[in-house]
């Protein structure tokens, strides 16, 4: 149920109490150099020991004729403006400055109106509920580091020439009484407390007064329909703002204009929910929804079970079988490969390369269909399965291995790709998939003796 090396909080008397994980899609288990810190695959949340939630209390309206001339704010949800940005003197009509407000250790959100007007809204301690911040950013604040996914299981230690993840992404936050909701809201709160929306950010009154807006590239979130079953099917994708509240989509990512309020939805997680961060997307899973969930023990129990069949390649008629988890990476003599096209599995060959296909694409001996001819590895981020069942299925163009009903499931997902497109990926390695189905069932030969 744990992924290894899992952070355990202390917990000397009971069982500490698990809110849910979230998994980032895009890699096997770990990330491509191993997990370390705050930055990894997959994060766990816990009841924390004391509550650090926040809620909304006071709002002021703050002039800052002076402020504007001296201190240009730029449009950025990053920015972290220090006490001295809005100590200027305020108008006549109010009574307390920002300065105040972000000196004496209180979280607030900023909203830039103009360059002489800003609305700072206050928040307070919030004994019912803890706060988990997720971000770019290694800032302390930040209790899950995610970095931009790279296609293909990549080395995570590629240099991203510019990020589209904010520093201070999202916030979750869960209620420390049953049934543990778990909540989530655009931006996080950076080292000064604040979440500084500037002059060009997405911002808005609503009817009831209370301001809200939208972060530079949006916190996108997709509820699947009847939950991550077997029978589950996608959600439409929304955009959550920075007080909670569900919009459609903007027209691009990062336009100006948001989109409709959409009254009938929420922004409560459930088990499936994806969370796309522009750059990186995460899956919450709960902890009821993980106790349902093949473990890693299940998953090699299952590779073990494979290879007791001692499947063959028809041709070669040599023994195949998938390598350790502990070898995930590492191409080995015994590796089955497969055919895309067809699904027939063998050993690795030199034959088939025909004058007419692409460098990578090999004509089957068994049915003679030409496609991708490529070696098989099973997926092992637990989180991914919606079923305990054997892997029968490989993604195409990747090769990762799970279950069918698994492989049919993230093959319907549309996943946010770039400012606009959307596209089915492999939740192993966030190849974007291709082919009739985006998977295909594998056919095994056994022996034949």
């Amino acid at each position: 149920m744990f992924s290894p090396g899992q952070e355990e909080p202390s917990a000397p008397n009971k069982e500490p109490v698990k809110y849910g994980e979230l998994v980032v899609l895009g890699y096997n288990g770990a990330l491509p150099n191993g997990d370390r810190g705050r930055r990894k695959s997959r994060f766990a949340l816990y009841k924390r020991t004391k509550a650090n939630g926040v809620k909304p209390s006071t709002i002021h309206v703050v002039s800052t004729p002076q402020a504007s001339k001296v201190h240009h704010h730029p449009p950025l949800l990053d920015q972290e403006p220090s006490c001295q940005h809005t100590s200027q003197p305020l108008g006549t009509d109010h009574t307390q400055t920002t300065a105040a407000i972000s000196c004496k250790g209180q979280h607030s959100i900023s909203y830039t109106l103009s360059r002489s007007q800003t609305v700072v809204v206050e928040y307070t301690h919030d004994k019912d509920t803890d706060m988990f911040q997720v971000g770019r950013s290694t800032e302390s604040p930040i209790d899950f580091v995610v970095t931009d996914t790279i296609s293909g299981g990549q080395n995570d230690d590629a240099q991203i020439t510019q990020s589209t993840i904010s520093r201070f992404a999202c916030r979750i936050v869960c209620d420390r009484s049953e049934p543990y909701t778990a909540r989530i809201f655009a931006a996080g709160f950076d080292s000064s407390k604040n979440i500084f929306l500037g002059e060009k950010a997405a911002k808005w009154k609503n009817p009831d007064g209370h301001m809200d807006g939208l972060t530079t590239n949006g916190v996108l979130v997709m509820h699947p329909r009847g939950g991550f079953t077997q029978e589950s099917q996608p959600g439409v994708w929304r955009e959550i703002s920075v007080c909670g509240d569900v919009y459609t989509l903007r027209e691009t990512r990062s336009a100006q204009q948001r989109g409709k309020l959409v009254e009938s939805e929420t922004n409560v997680l459930q088990d499936g929910s994806l969370i796309d961060l522009c750059g990186a997307t995460l899956l919450w899973r709960t902890a009821d929804g993980l106790f349902h969930t093949p473990t890693q023990k299940h998953i090699e129990a299952l590779r073990q079970e494979i290879n007791a069949a001692r499947p063959q390649c028809p041709v070669g008629l040599n023994t195949l079988a998938f390598p350790s988890i502990s070898r995930k990476e590492v191409v080995e003599e015994k590796q089955p490969w497969a055919y895309l096209s067809c699904g027939h599995v063998h050993g690795y060959h030199n034959w088939g390369h025909r004058s007419d296909t692409e460098a990578n694409e090999r004509e089957c001996p068994m049915c003679r269909t030409v496609g991708p001819y490529v070696p098989l590895w099973l997926g092992c981020e637990a989180g991914f399965y919606v079923d305990a069942g054997p892997p029968t299925h490989a993604f195409t163009p990747c090769g990762h291995v799970c279950s069918e009903k698994s492989a049919k499931y993230w093959s319907q997902i549309p996943l946010p790709h770039g400012t606009h497109a959307f596209h089915a990926a492999c939740p192993f390695c966030a190849t974007q998939l291709v082919g009739d189905q985006n998977c295909i069932k594998l056919i095994f030969q056994g022996p034949v003796d």
